[in-house]
């Protein structure tokens, strides 16, 4: 399955049309910390290999190096065989040994209150986070990259139809890396990520 998913700003109000008539699916603290190499080999490409509450999860990119349709298309990969053959490293011991020992360390903490909700197929996340940052975001599931460009269109009305704002915004993590560490985020910058 493919992620596609558009973010946004929302004040309260937006916030509010947006969740009107949703199913609130739950609530949860999540504690994200990404990794890298030193020269950002993964990040530069839009590849996002993390920890989520003490578990790998690799967001693989399939969307086009600077958002040429607008939003992003990730395919996730949640198990260590899988990131494990993404990144060409052994098993010689637990994944998190194999990536030290090929240069991948911790860049980035994010710990962040997550309520999510569903509205039709349409899947929501509002996100605030410790470092002083609230997103929403809106994510449909596609099984085929050709259906990205309609999914993404779809995300778009249904903003259109609430009233969102829809100027772009910046990821989580590309703002904490604005806020903190701009020689990487500026590498982003470079590379086309952003």
């Amino acid at each position: 399955m493919i992620e596609v998913e558009k973010k946004f700003k929302l004040n309260p109000e937006q916030e509010r049309r947006l969740i009107e008539g949703a199913e609130l699916i739950g609530s949860k603290r999540n504690e994200d910390v990404f990794w890298d190499t030193d020269d950002w080999s993964l990040t530069r490409q839009d590849h996002w290999l993390r920890t989520r509450n003490g578990r790998f999860e690799l967001k693989r990119r399939v969307h086009e190096l600077g958002h040429k349709l607008g939003g992003t298309a990730y395919d996730e990969i949640e198990n260590d065989e899988g990131i494990r053959d993404f990144l060409h490293l052994p098993g010689n011991g637990t994944l998190e040994s194999d990536l030290h020992s090929a240069g991948y360390k911790p860049f980035a903490p994010i710990r962040k209150e997550r309520r999510s909700y569903k509205r039709d197929d349409f899947h929501i996340d509002l996100d605030v986070c410790d470092f002083g940052y609230e997103l929403a975001e809106i994510e449909l599931m596609i099984d085929n990259e050709q259906d990205r460009g309609k999914a993404l269109e779809r995300i778009e009305t249904l903003a259109t139809e609430l009233g969102l704002d829809q100027t772009p915004v910046r990821g989580k993590i590309i703002e904490y890396l604005y806020r903190f560490n701009r020689s990487h985020y500026d590498a982003l910058v470079e590379a086309g990520v952003i």
